[in-house]
């Protein structure tokens, strides 16, 4: 196997070749530092790479490959994870020029997962200043870039996992998601990525767990690699006061099945979404094959409030919270889109922040009896392609289809609605912009219905694959 093709391997078949001694964790972790030096400078997928923690830890595993003694389902297989999730002895930024060197004691919950499962630390990937927006730059440095088109963002706030995995330079990434971070750029970058239930995989530490609106999960480019990797992530942990009192369930076998007698339901707009025409097309025809995995497809209209308006004050609000402080003291640290957050917040009282948690739980129950209809709701991911990914005072496109998106809510009305409610939602790559861009569609599922959302994932995958689809600079 040549180092393209093995930079591209799924993590499952990566796990059964380890296992059989067919290849060598050393070589494999070779051969990805080897693409990650070629073409991370280009990219700027990771901030930290850990080339001697992963030869390290490659040795370890080719050892225990030798003696038939693997230690857990990730031994031997390379992953990168999120600069907002700490990483014991390894530079963890959060995107922040305050913490430009910060080496934290301690792992995240993920972190020390993925490790204790045998896995291999490649590094840590690009993101936001504390992961506040959907693209992926910061006062770190370049920003990151999307390999299907290097003159595009690659979404955010996951945007460096997500250029990662579509590069080849790791089979697994985590992403964590509080408005959309895992599936925007997994859809910007033709990439699968998954965003559990809330409290699937616990978020420790987390200096708000009471905001119930982030989750951590996997990005792949295959759905069984995502479920391999959920596997790992998922289950309680007492740190956080959240989790689902659970064990996990066994996700790879969830993927088998079909969807026959399903009910599912296609909305283009959720009754309130600019969407670019090109990618309504896209994402309909792709949802439109559900049919052919034998479920029942409705268009039924969607009457839920447009939660824009609350979801912001929401959102800024907690992001003022956490950064204004920092921001008084060092506001040179602060790029221009955080530093409207930080003015927005400013505008609003307590009482206007209440009522927007209290039309959280209205939006919250309109969902509930909309699913009690049907078990899967697919929409367009993203409503437009990859924008610009040059950093400025204003970025992103100034309107979609026609209508001005004079915020980041505006392009993103199919991502923040499934964090307010907590349910499983999945971006899987159903096609390309005339551009060459790629589209996603979203499969959201029941409350805890993650085996669902993957079964959907990979029913849809086995008709319209896309794992074989490499960008252009990946050759």
């Amino acid at each position: 196997m040549n180092g393209p093709d093995l930079c591209f391997t799924p993590a499952v078949q990566l796990k059964r070749l380890i296992a059989n001694k067919e290849i060598s964790p050393v070589d494999l972790v070779e051969t990805l530092l080897t693409r990650i030096e070629r073409l991370n400078p280009t990219l700027n997928a990771y901030v930290t790479v850990t080339s001697d923690l992963a030869r390290a830890q490659a040795r370890d595993a080719e050892a225990r490959a030798r003696a038939g003694a693997l230690r857990g389902p990730l031994d031997g297989i390379p992953y990168a994870v999120k600069d907002l999730e700490p990483t014991a002895g390894v530079r963890t930024t959060f995107g922040s020029k305050w913490f430009e060197h910060h080496v934290p004691e301690e792992d995240g919950i993920v972190a020390e997962r993925l490790k204790r499962a045998g896995g291999i630390l490649l590094g840590k990937t690009n993101t936001p200043h504390f992961g506040h927006k959907d693209m992926t730059d910061n006062l770190l440095g370049p920003p990151c870039r999307n390999p299907w088109n290097l003159e595009r963002t690659s979404g955010g706030s996951s945007g460096g996992a997500a250029a990662a995995v579509a590069a080849g330079l790791v089979p697994l990434a985590h992403g964590s998601d509080g408005a959309g971070s895992i599936r925007i750029p997994a859809a910007l970058c033709g990439i699968y990525g998954l965003k559990p239930s809330f409290g699937r995989v616990p978020y420790h530490p987390n200096a708000d767990y009471w905001s119930a609106r982030s989750h951590n999960g996997p990005m792949t480019r295959t759905v069984r690699d995502a479920a391999l990797m959920l596997g790992v992530m998922a289950g309680p942990d007492p740190r956080d006061p959240l989790t689902i009192d659970a064990p996990p369930e066994d996700y790879l076998a969830a993927c088998d099945g079909d969807l026959t007698g399903r009910r599912v339901a296609w909305s283009p707009d959720l009754g309130f979404a600019a969407v670019d025409p090109e990618v309504r097309r896209v994402a309909e025809a792709a949802a439109r094959r559900f049919a052919d995995l034998g479920a029942h497809v409705d268009a039924p209209a969607v009457t839920w409030p447009n939660p824009r308006e609350f979801h912001q004050v929401i959102w800024e609000v907690g992001v003022a919270a956490r950064n204004i402080d920092r921001a008084l003291e060092r506001p040179d640290w602060i790029e221009p889109s955080l530093a409207q957050m930080l003015l927005n917040a400013g505008r609003w009282s307590a009482i206007q922040y209440q009522k927007a948690l209290l039309a959280r739980t209205e939006f919250q129950n309109a969902v509930r009896r909309f699913f009690g209809d049907y078990e899967l709701l697919l929409t367009p991911q993203m409503p437009i392609g990859a924008w610009s990914a040059e950093p400025g005072a204003i970025q992103g496109p100034r309107e979609i289809d026609g209508r001005p998106t004079p915020t980041i809510f505006d392009r993103l009305p199919f991502t923040y609605p499934f964090n307010l409610t907590g349910q499983p939602a999945a971006s899987v790559p159903c096609g390309f912009t005339a551009e060459g861009l790629p589209v996603g569609l979203q499969i959201v599922g029941r409350w805890h219905a993650d085996a669902l959302v993957l079964r959907a994932s990979a029913a849809f995958e086995s008709i319209q694959p896309w794992a074989h689809r490499r960008p252009p600079m990946a050759d």
